[in-house]
């Protein structure tokens, strides 16, 4: 039986050539067990590692916690719009006691819906799309509070992650 190889553009007749060639061209060639094993090993080491620097738990927190402070931002911006629009007059339901924004305790929506915001926001971990809707039942997930010496309005993030603080007062 003939073999021919074909090796590096040339075509070789494995019956008539030497010895030596014809231990080097039917070689078999691969990789063994042991080194595609330390291979994935040193891999799976290096996704440990970096799956560790990049922490996803925290990059989501840290996520969500921007979200909430730019959500505390845009509410506060409306109710300041409103009380500008209405002679320093602030939305009903914004009292000395911290209050959630919602619509059993200070029930902001109606007010400040669509006229100074587009949609009440809503805390980024309940899984609820802003509030257009201010007949139905709401719960942002923030705070608002005035303050009885300077009449200053805070308006707060609570569930805030990774220990922060997210208020904002004006």
């Amino acid at each position: 039986m003939t073999r021919i190889l074909w090796h590096d553009s040339v075509l070789i007749d494995m019956n008539n050539c030497p010895k030596m060639f014809k231990k080097f061209y039917s070689k078999t060639s691969g990789f063994t067990l042991i080194e595609l094993l330390v291979v994935i090993g040193i891999l799976a080491v290096l996704l440990a590692i970096v799956l560790i620097a990049i922490n996803p738990a925290r990059q989501f927190a840290q996520a969500n916690n921007t979200q909430r402070a730019s959500d505390v931002n845009a509410i506060l911006n409306a109710i300041t719009q409103f009380g500008a629009d209405n002679n320093g007059t602030l939305p009903t339901g914004i009292t000395a006691v911290a209050q959630n924004i919602s619509d059993t305790a200070a029930d902001l929506c109606a007010q400040l819906v669509p006229t100074y915001i587009a949609a009440l926001p809503v805390d980024p971990t309940s899984g609820i799309d802003p509030v257009t809707n201010c007949a139905a039942a709401y719960d942002s997930g923030y705070t608002v509070t005035q303050s009885a010496t300077n009449n200053r309005v805070t308006v707060a993030a609570p569930n805030a992650q990774l220990s922060a603080v997210i208020s904002v007062t004006r």
